[in-house]
């Protein structure tokens, strides 16, 4: 049998371990020494938002295939993912204010409000609104829009549902994909059916209910980091730091699913 690999692939090569190790550069004077954290940290960050983007779009299409036990897979490691970033937030939170402004001018109109990873996982939960991409250069304003234009993870679940047999609103699973789903009675009655008389489907849901808390779990840490490094200052792109962070907490992603929980 012949074996089909590289003798000369090695560690280093396959993960490319000398470019990743280059990506690192911090600006500051000496430099400062927290600021390799800071990078390394928010670098970490942007790789679990590109695997994240990478899963969901497989949760999609294991839903969208109802294929019940591969989703539940997924959903379980996107779970997981979700809180390995809310672990990240207990090392960054070592670094004390007096550390963070010691090269935060650095910053200059950097941010992580810029982050056009985020934004696309924003889109695949739902999100659907100008303010989201419109700040973000051209082509990423393009990419948004395209998975905009499509279904979101939720739109996956209402087609895995219909699937199996249930029935949903046409103005709801005909609807224009760019514009946001709101919350629906009739859609809540199928839920409740679902949990009270098809497990399989309402492991799934419950997947999705770990993690629309895990979301929340994570804005809630970033938050109170931020709050805790920079308080009510203003964040360093413009934006109005903690005052916007904290508009984002409490917003369910699916919010059917939390609507129910007073009706078993």
């Amino acid at each position: 049998m012949s074996e089909n690999y590289d003798s000369a692939l090695t560690y280093t090569s396959y993960l490319a371990v000398d470019d990743l190790l280059k990506l690192q550069t911090p600006l500051s004077d000496g430099p400062e020494h927290d600021e390799m954290l800071f990078i390394i940290i928010h670098q970490t960050y942007e790789l679990w938002f590109k695997q994240l983007i990478h899963e969901f779009q497989q949760a999609q299409r294991a839903l969208e295939d109802g294929n019940t036990h591969y989703a539940l897979s997924i959903l379980g490691r996107i779970r997981t993912i979700m809180k390995v970033c809310v672990a990240q937030v207990d090392i960054l939170e070592t670094m004390t204010p007096l550390q963070f402004n010691a090269f935060r001018g650095y910053l200059s109109s950097s941010s992580g409000f810029q982050s056009s990873q985020f934004r696309k996982v924003e889109a695949i939960l739902g999100r659907r609104d100008s303010r989201m991409a419109g700040h973000l250069p051209p082509d990423m304003q393009a990419e948004i829009a395209e998975i905009t234009s499509h279904n979101s993870i939720w739109d996956s679940f209402l087609d895995y549902l219909t699937k199996r047999g249930y029935s949903l609103p046409a103005d709801v699973t005909g609807r224009d994909k760019s514009i946001a789903y709101i919350s629906n009675p009739a859609v809540q009655d199928v839920l409740l059916t679902v949990h009270q008389s098809d497990p399989e489907s309402a492991m799934v849901s419950e997947r999705l209910v770990d993690i629309d808390e895990g979301i929340q779990e994570w804005r809630y840490r970033h938050v109170k980091m931020v709050e805790r490094t920079i308080g009510h200052k203003m964040g360093t792109g413009g934006s109005s730091g903690v005052e916007y962070l904290a508009s984002t907490l409490f917003n369910p992603v699916f919010r059917d699913l939390w609507e129910i929980r007073s009706r078993f």
